[in-house]
């Protein structure tokens, strides 16, 4: 039986961030307008790591574009774990600044796991402060992990619904595979799906994919998911972006999913591209949980 499948609906990322950050800036207005004040983001970087100097500046783009105040903290890499400390418990105490970001990763020197437990839990807008990750769990309301809030933000905008649908994430990461398959699990939209989370020691990995009717990559390989891993008319939403070397481009590189999308494509009725699918979406969601932290000093 020919299983091929031509039709797809690209799930573009960048248009969704365009809307989302078009109502955002209008929400800031009118809180400042009610307040007389506005969110403020610090951003912490450790360190000269080109990638995330560059993440940084799109960050600081996006606040400008909304009108919350953005401020950075920039440490060398030869700075003390105690230096970091300060500069935390600095900005915990800063009226000012509603969320905290610290980049990641940091240099080896430190403990990436302690200096996140450092900030305040009511400005971790990145959502990875173990209370926070509790609280998402146990289904309450909390800051959402930024990337697995855009999966959830760009199926709801495409009106894909996992209610009773077998959903596969493969990747078990504390930043995108863990909280996804929290919030995925929970009952509320988007959600109420059956969660497998496949990864490094999983057995028989292409059968778990095959019977995905949402399969969701975030192992960090690229092209890591071909073809015969996936069902016919699934939905395949591609976290990955890795960087492969092309001689073919100016730069010398060309940025990649995890999934081979030129031919895992046709089979699929919804899928990502990358970049421009899921990527945009992080940002706006850092975005959103600013804001969130601002409103919630007015109800605390």
């Amino acid at each position: 039986m020919d299983t091929t499948m031509t039709d797809y609906q690209l799930l573009d990322g960048v248009v969704l961030k365009k809307e989302k950050l078009a109502q955002l800036a209008q929400e800031v207005t009118q809180l400042k307008d009610n307040t007389g004040n506005v969110p403020g983001l610090a951003v912490i970087l450790v360190g000269d790591n080109p990638a995330s100097k560059a993440y940084i500046g799109m960050k600081k783009k996006a606040c400008e574009q909304l009108g919350i105040k953005s401020f950075d903290y920039r440490l060398p890499d030869t700075a003390s774990q105690q230096e970091l400390v300060d500069v935390i418990d600095q900005l915990n105490a800063d009226d000012h600044v509603h969320g905290i970001l610290l980049q990641l990763p940091l240099p080896k020197s430190f403990d990436d796991q302690l200096m996140l437990e450092r900030i305040n839990p009511s400005k971790d807008v990145d959502g990875f402060h173990p209370f926070n990750v509790g609280k998402l769990l146990l289904g309450l309301p909390t800051f959402q992990s930024c990337t697995p809030y855009g999966v959830c933000e760009l199926m709801s905008y495409y009106n894909i619904d996992p209610e009773g649908k077998d959903v596969v994430i493969v990747g078990r990461s504390n930043i995108v595979g863990k909280p996804l398959a929290a919030m995925l699990m929970q009952r509320q939209t988007p959600g109420n799906a059956t969660v497998t989370v496949c990864h490094s020691r999983s057995e028989d990995l292409a059968a778990h994919t095959k019977r995905a009717d949402i399969l969701i990559a975030a192992i960090g390989q690229p092209h890591f998911i071909t073809k015969d891993m996936v069902k016919p008319g699934a939905v395949v939403i591609d976290v990955g972006i890795n960087r492969v070397d092309d001689e073919s481009t100016e730069r010398g590189y060309s940025l990649v999913g995890d999934v081979d999308f030129d031919n895992v494509a046709p089979l699929t009725t919804a899928i990502t591209p990358v970049p421009g699918g899921v990527g945009p979406l992080t940002i706006a969601m850092l975005m959103t949980n600013t804001i969130q932290a601002f409103k919630n000093t007015f109800s605390s």
